[in-house]
């Protein structure tokens, strides 16, 4: 199923270039409970609370700090992260190729399906095809949305997948863990307990098909929901039209990003490690009702705490 192109720009390394553009190749699934007051089916809101008076406090009154100390805190204004974000380059600036088997799956974190556009189809095969010759990746940076972004391209079957990966500094080490040492003579299993660990391992093999694989738990709570549905156990909740509070935040509009930099010319390419110039911002307006329910969403994920009931 075809999808919308989320970012354009090119596959860059040595003097190759190559046009594409990013899909998502994921999509989210599971039950959306919302937050509803049990005594009056009305739905819960959140509040922004001062946590040593109690009190609740305006989008107006708050600025972001980063601690860097105990207790001590630097204060930076909007401006001062727009100024310092990543500059949007519109390049997948491959770093260097790496043996696939080197990098382990714990840096992944979210993969992009990459398609080739205005006539790059020849040299993204071209690079497909000696990824898939040689067994290596290409390790790439990239700016997605104002953040800049450690990235894998990968080969699968026709396309390239951009996996984005977290940074070294934010994977853990396994040291301090109670782990049997690897080739430990203690720990060394006998040739007979290998031998019927490995029929097992056959015995339990089959070719991976994702397909077979199902959200179980999503399916038990729809079948529990379609069930009250038809014994008329449902409730009728109203949704206030309250207007959400202005956000200090500017939010970048990424298609404005993009339009602006193909007006100046597309694509440029750029310097190893250097960024070329960004575009401008621009705050997205939203109805009052959808802002209140996009307000409630994100701060529900943010916080991942219990919702307070509205005012």
């Amino acid at each position: 199923m075809a999808t919308r192109t989320i970012w354009k720009g090119a596959i860059t390394f040595g003097l190759v270039h190559i046009p594409v553009g990013l899909h998502t190749a994921t999509t989210e699934s599971g039950v959306d409970f919302d937050w509803l007051d049990r005594r009056s089916m009305d739905p819960v809101g959140y509040k922004r609370i001062n946590k040593r008076t109690g009190k609740e406090i305006q989008s107006k009154d708050i600025v972001k700090g980063v601690e860097y100390e105990d207790g001590q805190y630097v204060i930076v204004s909007p401006d001062e992260i727009s100024e310092a974000y990543p500059r949007t380059t519109q390049t997948i600036e491959i770093q260097q190729f790496v043996r696939a088997e080197e990098v382990s799956f714990v840096f992944l974190e979210r993969p992009y399906y990459v398609a080739p556009i205005n006539k790059g189809h020849k040299v993204y095969a071209l690079l497909r095809d000696t990824l898939v010759k040689t067994g290596k990746i290409g390790i790439a940076k990239v700016v997605i949305q104002t953040k800049q972004h450690l990235a894998a391209l990968i080969p699968s079957g026709d396309a390239l997948v951009l996996n984005l990966m977290r940074w070294g500094d934010e994977v853990k080490s396994p040291d301090g863990l109670d782990l049997p040492k690897t080739g430990a003579k203690s720990m060394s299993p006998s040739a007979s307990e290998l031998k019927m660990a490995k029929m097992l391992v056959d015995e339990m093999s089959e070719e991976w098909n994702p397909e077979q694989y199902q959200d179980e738990f999503k399916s038990a709570i729809m079948h529990l929901v379609q069930q009250k549905v038809k014994a008329g156990k449902t409730e009728t909740v109203i949704e206030p039209q309250e207007e959400a509070p202005a956000y200090a935040d500017n939010v970048i509009d990424l298609t404005e990003l993009l339009q602006r930099s193909l007006g100046r010319g597309g694509s440029a390419k750029t310097s190893r490690g250097k960024a070329a110039s960004g575009g401008a911002k621009k705050t997205t307006r939203k109805s009052p009702a959808k802002k209140a329910s996009a307000s409630k969403t994100a701060t529900a994920k943010k916080r991942g705490k219990p919702a307070r009931k509205a005012a």
